[in-house]
């Protein structure tokens, strides 16, 4: 099985992006202090229940990191879940964005995990990320018997930045002949870089209005918020739906991300693509991993794995 990696038409990288000294700093703060919050592949390995592969994926301009997660000891094709780790545009690790849960799905849904992270901005802007997520969907594909996995049951999932990435990703695959995902699990995804609705104007809370600023200014530069930015940068422009995998989206009410993420999940629906969507009342930016003890996290995580289980279902069993 193989798939022809295009280059999108008329889609070239943007000019270097105007990011600020006082912003580049800010992005510099920022990687410092949430990297060093994240689990290590050992961690995700989780006493050899789990075991974690490595690759170097081929992209564009060298390599991009990735790591397949599977249940220990066991045979394939798995369904597989391939998960875009990307930060706000600016962080680039394959552990962005993971927690208990998605470590329990590999664990006790009995699903491979293949997260590959992208470049990130400002030192690689537009369009190295959804080319490089789709390198690594193409290269995990290609794979596919050889790391046990099944493409039939394929699921697109990524958080925050990442969930733009894997918007993106999909519709880059829809357009150029690649995999075709099930389902995407898109969580609290940056999808518009245009500030067009009330919750992109939110100020003071996690994630908020600047840092967004920042965020889409680093991959767009100028172009941020003007006519000229292609869905492939920012999904929320994509006006033709159709066609795309069965959805989930799901964002907190106090989200800047909130009205961008409804927007999105009523157009999917309106062109035909069956969509469930989730606002949860109170959430913050990814409050799930802010507390995850907190009762809306609790349920929250009890809705998605939900959606999983019967977005795969019949084929395993979700006996625990």
């Amino acid at each position: 099985m193989r798939f022809a990696i295009r280059p999108a038409e008329a889609e070239r990288p943007v000019s270097t992006p105007v990011t600020t000294g006082a912003e580049f700093e800010a992005i510099r703060e920022l990687r410092t202090s949430y990297l060093a919050t994240l689990p290590s592949i050992d961690d995700m390995r989780r006493g050899g229940r789990i075991e974690a592969v490595e690759f170097d994926v081929p992209v564009a301009a060298g390599t991009a990191p990735a790591v397949l997660l599977r249940p220990a000891g066991t045979d394939g094709p798995l369904p597989v879940i391939f998960a875009t780790a990307n930060g706000g545009k600016v962080i680039q690790s394959v552990a962005v964005g993971m927690s208990g849960t998605e470590l329990d799905w590999v664990e006790r849904l009995k699903v491979a995990m293949f997260i590959v992270s992208c470049r990130a901005g400002p030192e690689h802007p537009h369009p190295a990320q959804v080319e490089d997520s789709y390198a690594g969907l193409i290269w995990m594909a290609e794979r596919a018997v050889e790391l046990g996995l099944d493409l039939d049951r394929l699921v697109l999932y990524g958080k925050s930045g990442g969930g733009g990435v894997a918007a993106a990703t999909a519709l880059y695959s829809r357009d150029h002949g690649g995999p075709a995902a099930r389902h995407q699990l898109l969580i609290y995804p940056m999808l518009d870089d245009r500030e067009r609705h009330v919750s992109s104007r939110f100020e003071g809370v996690l994630w908020d209005r600047r840092s967004n600023r920042t965020g889409w200014r680093a991959i767009l530069g100028e172009a941020a918020g003007g006519p000229d930015v292609s869905a492939y940068a920012a999904a929320g422009r994509a006006t033709e739906l159709a066609g795309l995998p069965a959805s989930y989206l799901e964002v907190g009410s106090a989200d800047v991300f909130r009205d961008e993420t409804l927007d999105y999940a009523a157009r999917l629906g309106e062109s035909g693509v069956p969509t469930e969507v989730h606002v949860w009342a109170g959430g913050l930016h990814a409050f799930e991993l802010v507390n995850p003890q907190s009762s809306i996290a609790k349920q929250a995580l009890g809705v998605r794995t939900n959606y999983l289980e019967r977005a795969l279902r019949p084929s395993f069993s979700t006996a625990r």
